[in-house]
């Protein structure tokens, strides 16, 4: 009497099923509660410093800190100097303004927090503000990877025609390209990320980073992240390869711009004004590519995004 009661709460009729049909009728439920149990939810993250030595990282946290209050102070004055002299009102200092700004942007996002864990003993990040750091590094870095795209355009231009320079270049099309570069970062950036807020994440909670990078959580994902991994290398070819090619481009047109040039002083003069240019390109795509594009982990890569994150901008 008592099963048939039981069996009626749970809806089974006994007299009409089979005890296999009864069985098999469990097992969904059972799937369901074993899935539950191995995909627990996951709240923090814990991201791994460069070292587990607690005077490591104090000296770590000092060293960190004094680059990180240099990029400010030096993008800061940069950006103070482009805006009150006004000689320098001209578009290449204006991308040079906003490749500053950025350069305060881009650290600010990850070094706060590298900081914080250097000092603390938990080391964690909540899940949602690992996304949202992941979410502003991938702007961030998508805009200034445009930005250096239209910076060489803006070199070919004033190297190759220098008379109509300021018409060719005007304040429309300036400011123009830089909304631009901000829009398509941001949309890059939201497709993944928003990609990224269903997956659910197994027990094991271990960043192999200082800082939160897509490319690092999916490995922790019980979910199937082949979707993600297929967008986000497709967002990496298309916007740092793609821009990468058309910063190429530019400079072959401005090489043979240059070598057109009779005189010595003016080539030399002309390759004065790419060379800074050339070394931010460099630095950035150089640990930008090995950061994201390899497939491998460790201090050495570990090193790698430092150096894009922390030291670049500083550099720049």
């Amino acid at each position: 009497m008592y099963m048939n009661r039981k069996a009626k709460a749970l809806g089974v009729n006994w007299r009409h099923k089979r005890s296999s049909d009864v069985f098999l009728s469990w097992i969904p439920r059972v799937n369901i509660f074993i899935t539950m149990r191995n995909h627990s939810i996951v709240s923090e993250f814990i991201l791994l410093m460069l070292s587990a030595d607690p005077q490591t990282q104090i000296l770590l946290f000092m060293l960190f800190l004094v680059i990180y209050v240099l990029t400010l102070m030096g993008n800061l004055v940069m950006l103070l100097v482009i805006r009150t002299d006004s000689h320098l009102h001209m578009p290449m200092y204006f991308f040079l303004r906003q490749l500053s700004f950025l350069d305060l942007c881009h650290p600010t996002v990850t070094v706060p927090k590298m900081l914080e864990n250097l000092l603390s003993e938990s080391k964690t990040i909540f899940v949602e503000s690992c996304l949202a750091q992941a979410f502003f590094v991938f702007v961030t870095g998508g805009t200034e990877a445009c930005l250096l795209a239209v910076m060489a355009y803006d070199r070919y231009v004033a190297i190759s025609s220098p008379l109509p320079y300021g018409q060719v270049m005007s304040n429309q099309l300036c400011v123009g390209m830089v909304w631009g570069s901000w829009g398509l970062a941001f949309v890059d950036a939201l497709i993944n990320i928003l990609l990224a807020v269903n997956l659910n994440y197994c027990e094991d909670q271990t960043l192999p980073h200082f800082s939160c990078e897509l490319s690092s959580l999916f490995p922790l994902s019980c979910s199937d992240t082949s979707t993600n991994f297929t967008l986000l290398l497709c967002s990496s070819v298309l916007h740092f390869f793609g821009t990468f090619i058309m910063i190429v481009f530019s400079y072959v047109r401005v090489v043979s711009a240059i070598l057109s040039i009779s005189f010595t002083s003016g080539r030399s003069k002309a390759f004065s004004t790419c060379s800074s240019h050339l070394t931010t390109v460099i630095l950035f795509y150089g640990s930008g590519f090995l950061s994201y594009l390899l497939a491998t982990s460790g201090s050495h890569l570990e090193m790698v995004f430092l150096k894009y994150s922390v030291v670049t901008p500083m550099l720049n």
